[in-house]
């Protein structure tokens, strides 16, 4: 069969913004990324290893063509020297190993940060297709295109209903756990065509040049964990990712994230500079509404109007979800709402819970303090007690 990744842009475009920050400010920056499953699978995936091997040996082999440099060039926040990085850019197979643990899979990515971050979501869309493989993909399939029409009716009959103060917007966040690339292709086209005046685009850069959808996505969890390793006071670590951020886009890409030491940390953090020059935040763990509540009372004590910043949603979304949310704050500032499974593999079929986080940067542990409980990720409960420590964290 054709390989499950044979474009190096199809990929989140988060990947390529945070790829161009660190080759230009923290080129020499030595990582690791672990894959984990968080929930069990029919199988074990062990039983895949075979596969997977196979699947990363043809992702080794890849480059960039011209044609997609060229698109990269055209978005106007990506430089021209990382495009010529790009052009030379091959992954090397010998910074990635895929093995058993009993029975359970272990993938581990290390090397330069630079050479290795973009494994991620590859990894991930990689052991999703081939474990669905293993299912009847017709039956998956129809049943995918029932739940996604009751999707789209839902949210064409929601949108005739009086509308906010601000508009009801949603994206395609779903190329690391989706079902396969076809469907995900099948899925956004779908969502483009009949919702021309909800959906806004796709976090995948090759269906967003193949489709003519504006990419979509600024930074993701590695980037801010990443500056805990990087030689500045911890205390100082999310300043510091966030200055790195506005000095490389000066203006573009302005969501940031919230959730690497809770929001309570971030924003204290987030002072008026910060707020004034970033578009606005992205929740990604913990009650949405109280974690909106305390972004709108932050604004408002900065005396900042909220209608000018947008809050992005993108934690296990569902339409539901995301319609519930935007009836709650809908007239209290602008709102996108990134939904990843629940579009890109509502089939019928349990989903895997994986993920491949950083885990460590030059030598050091790094940790994610999520708002919600289960999501946070550290292999240091040493470190973790620190980071909890210095931010002020307490335990669940």
């Amino acid at each position: 069969m054709e390989p499950v990744i044979t474009s190096l842009l199809d990929t989140d475009l988060y990947k390529f913004t945070m790829w161009q920050t660190m080759l230009h400010r923290h080129p020499q920056t030595q990582a690791e990324y672990r894959f984990v499953c968080r929930n069990r699978p029919a199988f074990p995936l062990t039983e895949l290893l075979p596969e997977i091997n196979a699947e990363l040996d043809a992702l080794c082999a890849l480059a960039f063509s011209e044609d997609e440099l060229r698109y990269l060039g055209g978005l106007r926040y990506i430089k021209s020297d990382f495009v010529d990085f790009l052009r030379i850019f091959r992954f090397q197979r010998g910074f990635i190993q895929a093995f058993a643990e009993g029975d359970q899979l272990q993938i581990v990515a290390r090397g330069p940060q630079v050479h290795v971050m973009a494994f991620e979501i590859f990894v991930l869309a990689i052991v999703n297709e081939l474990y669905f493989r293993r299912f009847d993909r017709a039956a998956a399939e129809a049943e995918g295109h029932r739940r996604l029409a009751d999707k789209i009716g839902a949210i064409e009959a929601f949108v005739q209903q009086p509308a906010r103060r601000h508009p009801f917007e949603l994206f395609d966040f779903g190329v690391r756990r989706r079902f396969s690339k076809p469907w995900q292709r099948d899925v956004v086209q779908a969502l483009s065509t009949r919702l021309p005046g909800v959906f806004k685009g796709t976090s995948n850069v090759r269906l967003a040049l193949d489709l003519g959808l504006v990419p979509i996505g600024t930074m993701a969890h590695e980037y801010l964990q990443t500056y805990q390793a990087l030689g500045v006071r911890l205390r100082d670590s999310q300043k510091a990712a966030l200055e790195d951020w506005v000095q490389e886009y000066r203006g573009d890409l302005g969501v940031a994230l919230t959730d690497v030491v809770g929001m309570d940390a971030f924003l204290a953090d987030f002072d008026l500079y910060f707020a004034k020059l970033f578009d606005g935040l992205r929740h990604d763990s913990g009650d949405p509404l109280v974690w909106a509540e305390k972004a709108l009372t932050h604004y408002q004590k900065l005396r900042i109007d909220a209608h000018t910043k947008r809050l992005v949603f993108s934690d296990g979304l569902t339409v539901d979800k995301a319609i519930a949310i935007y009836r709650a704050l809908g007239d209290h500032t602008q709102l996108g709402f990134g939904i990843g499974t629940h579009l890109s593999n509502d089939v019928g079929l349990q989903t895997l819970h994986i993920v491949m986080k950083l885990t460590s940067a030059n030598g050091q542990p790094v940790a994610k303090l999520s708002d919600s409980p289960g999501k946070t990720l550290c292999d240091d409960a040493t470190f973790l007690a620190y980071l909890r420590q210095v931010f002020q964290v307490p335990a669940p």
